[in-house]
């Protein structure tokens, strides 16, 4: 599946390369504007595409109520950005603000190259916040998110007999209800979740276990937890879902089989409501059914300041201002550009009333139990490595215990 905000995190490894050359001087930047303002420049690369005007005006509003600070702002498309990005830390002439996924932000914030910021973290969802403390230090503000819920189509769940999907579901029930459901005769498949890294290392929470070990220098996932985590990707594979030679694992197949009224549940992302807001049958949504305990894989952009900012308390203000305030988030809902991380969600009724899916509050409520991915310098090849193994499990290739052990044996070299 595709995702809008986790936007990968290939730039990781060259990123961490080139930070270590990064000084701790003063940036080279205008520090003025007209009449004394004081600037802030600000690089992002998630307006690009459709959202400038977005920000444009969220820019406005902030600097009609602060009109000694002037905002200026640097969009990259997001294919240039990190390599933009890296060249302009490596020489100190970064912008006092930028925009970073979660990936990277992981591999910023041990490079030294971000400040610490002091904030009222009362106005932002817990787990978002938390994403972006390292060492104990808040070190980034969360600007946007998404997760992955459960899709269901109510219709053939109704027509099959089975009961609907509830937030107290396990594996077993999700297991059996798929069961159920799928109809291979009819073309009609129970589930769709694939043996992929981005499946695993949320079902491998969802199991108990972890996957890397405390210090992050070796993997954790070679073990029963692991090993459950795999067998309950791989095992669905032409059993309650479509084998790789049915197509599975192609671009849009997982989507075209929901939309066609073919697949009764579907892990997905909430990216894609506006797209199935045309179906011609019933859906909704539900928070992702869990093992041991519930995980949800949640996908998050955030901002931070440069420690060689000039002005950080002006540029904190503006990134509160950008990930907080009421302007942005009613900008945001109304353009439909990601959702903000806030906690108060009667500022969220408007998202909320609009339907479908009608459990809206599944998208929050997955938040109380979250999990981010695994971040090492080598990110995109541990990825592949992953699903490649656990590819091999789903096709019957090797039993799930090899995949297992030879994912962990790759990543191992990668660490």
């Amino acid at each position: 599946m595709a995702h809008p905000i986790r936007l990968g995190a290939v730039a990781a490894a060259a990123a961490l390369l080139t930070l270590s050359a990064c000084s701790q001087g003063s940036a080279t930047r205008e520090d003025n504007g007209e009449d004394g303002e004081v600037v802030v420049r600000y690089q992002e690369f998630s307006s690009n595409g459709g959202n400038e005007q977005n920000l444009e005006a969220i820019v406005a509003a902030f600097e009609e109520e602060n009109p000694d600070i002037d905002v200026q702002v640097e969009t990259t498309p997001y294919a240039d950005y990190f390599t933009k990005l890296q060249t302009a830390v490596a020489g100190d002439t970064e912008a006092d603000a930028f925009e970073l996924n979660y990936e990277n932000f992981v591999t910023y914030a041990d490079s030294g190259a971000l400040a610490e910021l002091d904030v009222d973290g009362d106005a932002y969802t817990r787990s978002l916040l938390e994403a972006f403390q390292h060492d104990g230090a808040q070190l980034g503000l969360p600007e946007s998110f998404s997760d992955v819920v459960l899709f269901y189509n109510k219709d053939l769940f109704a027509a099959a007999g089975v009961l609907e999907p509830t937030a107290d579901w396990t594996w077993e029930d999700e297991r059996a209800a798929a069961e159920a459901l799928t109809d291979t005769a009819a073309g009609v498949w129970g589930d769709y979740q694939p043996a992929t890294f981005h499946e695993f290392y949320k079902a491998l929470a969802q199991a108990g276990g972890q996957f890397l070990t405390e210090d992050g220098s070796a993997t954790a996932f070679n073990s029963p937890e692991g090993i459950a985590a795999a067998t309950w990707l791989a095992g669905k594979s032409g059993t309650v879902m479509p084998t790789e030679a049915d197509g599975a694992g192609t671009p849009d197949f997982d989507s075209t089989l929901f939309r066609d009224g073919k697949l009764a549940m579907w892990h997905s992302g909430i990216w894609m409501f506006g797209p199935l807001a045309d179906v011609p049958f019933e859906w909704d949504v539900v928070v992702e059914p869990g093992d041991t305990t519930p995980a949800s894989a949640m996908f998050t952009n955030g901002v931070v300041v440069s420690a060689n900012s000039e002005h950080p308390e002006e540029t904190q203000a503006w990134l509160e201002f950008l990930t907080s305030s009421d302007t942005t988030v009613d900008t945001r809902l109304s353009a439909g550009w990601e959702l903000p991380p806030i906690a108060d969600q009667d500022k969220l009724a408007p998202y909320l009333e609009q339907s479908p899916p009608a459990n809206r509050q599944a998208v929050f409520d997955a938040l109380d139990a979250t999990v981010l991915p695994p971040v090492i310098v080598r990110q995109q090849e541990m990825q592949d490595a992953v699903t490649e193994e656990l590819g091999n499990a789903a096709a019957g290739r090797k039993t799930v215990e090899q995949a297992v052990a030879d994912a962990a044996a790759r990543v191992d070299e990668l660490l």
